[in-house]
């Protein structure tokens, strides 16, 4: 009678069965017994080959294996004497798929080298807890925006006009119709939905043509987007963190073991969970960052360096609001206690990390966007749909934009975004 086919992450309960698992060679160490890591994506086991144990021809395989070779073995689920973590005392392998000269050793290699590689440098084991988080961080989104009463409303990718600035537009010729754009948000796409939904959002890539090789930019990255009718700005600074500690909170439940592998400190991300984020306006963040050492004058946006600089100080999230009008995107709507701001928020996350979130409310007038269309030499014809949402029961409505990857960054504390997504977009990086 052939023995049950198991996955790693089951094994905790199958202690004392005899069970089959499938997977690739992580390491293999020979001696008089054989020890090999094996993964199967769901986890890693330790497999202990025995001369007393293992068939024989098993045993001779066990001290050839090669790294990243392909493996069923079967045999009995015990407890590890030390660690009570499951392992399995081995009477049977069978090799199902060779690996020969496995290019990514356990020696140090440099990240060029590594990127290079991608498509194996997934295998190792700090990627697959990195991705794991990132999976379960995607599904907390969704899961909350769901549990919210939110409608998924998914916005096209190519599309015909721009939401954060002309400049930093992928194009791509349209048939006959000329060009079109990779999309650099879903938000415009979102707005007319509330008349029909009243909660929306939308989940999936974006681009953005940004000459940047700071640690904190792609150029393809994925977002987060929602969108309330009769929303304002206090409200999306409500949500927004209702839905990072709901993301926290799911993180720190499940994901205890890829948090391990990365060696987490979990002290900032409980207290993320339990405290009350911080709140600060602009012009409070500029007089503070002169404090600290900054040289940043009140009407310019922050840097990479401002945000870590002011979050270096900070040991909570920080949402940043009222920004200067000016370089804030056009259909922001104005303060109306002082026509220089805009009533935008920012959540910088502690930790020296900056903006995972960015969003606030929407103007409602359709004479103040008509104007800031003129003023910012839009194309009035390639937003007339967009006006729509205004001139046929407009209402005040709020949201904002959450970077998948920048809150992977942040909670497994990760130096560089590149480690974020399974096939990182950078300037210069297309491949594999």
């Amino acid at each position: 009678m052939s023995s049950p086919l198991v996955e790693v992450r089951q094994l905790r309960d199958r202690i004392g069965q005899i069970v089959t698992v499938r997977g690739w060679v992580r390491n293999a160490r020979t001696s008089k017994t054989r020890f090999i890591e094996l993964r199967d994506g769901s986890g890693f086991i330790q497999c202990v080959a025995g001369a007393e144990v293992c068939d024989p021809e098993s045993y001779e395989m066990a001290g050839r294996l090669t790294q990243e070779c392909a493996l069923a073995a079967t045999g009995l689920v015990q407890t590890h004497p030390r660690s009570g973590a499951p392992e399995l005392l081995v009477q049977h392998l069978e090799l199902l798929g060779e690996s020969r000269d496995f290019p990514i050793t356990p020696k140090e290699h440099g990240i060029e080298f590594l990127m290079e590689k991608r498509h194996l440098w997934l295998r190792s084991k700090r990627q697959w807890a990195i991705l794991r988080i990132r999976h379960a961080i995607a599904k907390a989104i969704r899961d909350f925006f769901d549990g919210e009463g939110f409608t998924l409303l998914d916005a096209p990718i190519l599309t015909p006009s721009a939401c954060e600035g002309t400049s930093t537009l992928f194009a791509t010729e349209y048939f006959h119709e000329g060009q079109a754009f990779l999309s650099q948000s879903g938000q415009l796409y979102q707005e007319p939905g509330l008349a029909a939904f009243g909660k929306t959002y939308c989940f999936g890539p974006t681009f953005r043509a940004e000459k940047s090789k700071t640690r904190r930019h792609l150029t393809e990255f994925w977002m987060v987007e929602p969108e309330v009718a009769f929303a304002h700005l206090e409200d999306v600074m409500v949500l927004g963190e209702r839905m990072m500690k709901s993301i926290l909170e799911r993180v720190l439940e499940t994901k205890r073991e890829e948090l391990s592998v990365l060696e987490r400190d979990l002290g900032p991300l409980e207290s993320a969970l339990s405290v009350e984020y911080a709140r600060m306006t602009y012009t409070d963040a500029v007089a503070r960052l002169r404090e600290l050492g900054s040289d940043i004058q009140w009407g310019e946006d922050f840097g990479n360096d401002d945000e870590t600089i002011l979050m270096n100080a900070m040991d909570r999230p920080l949402w940043v609001h009222r920004f200067p009008k000016a370089f804030k995107a056009f259909y922001m709507e104005p303060d109306p206690e002082d026509d220089r701001l805009a009533l935008g928020a920012d959540l910088l996350a502690p930790e020296g990390y900056g903006e995972v979130i960015g969003g606030g409310e929407r103007a409602s007038s359709l004479d103040y966007l008509l104007g800031q269309i003129s003023h910012h030499g839009l194309n009035r014809a390639d937003y007339e749909w967009y006006l729509d949402v205004r001139r046929y029961g407009g209402v005040p409505h709020a949201g904002f934009g959450l970077g998948l990857e920048r809150a992977v960054a942040w909670i497994c504390k990760l130096p560089h975004v590149r480690e974020t997504a399974p096939y990182p977009r950078m300037m210069g990086t297309l491949r594999p």
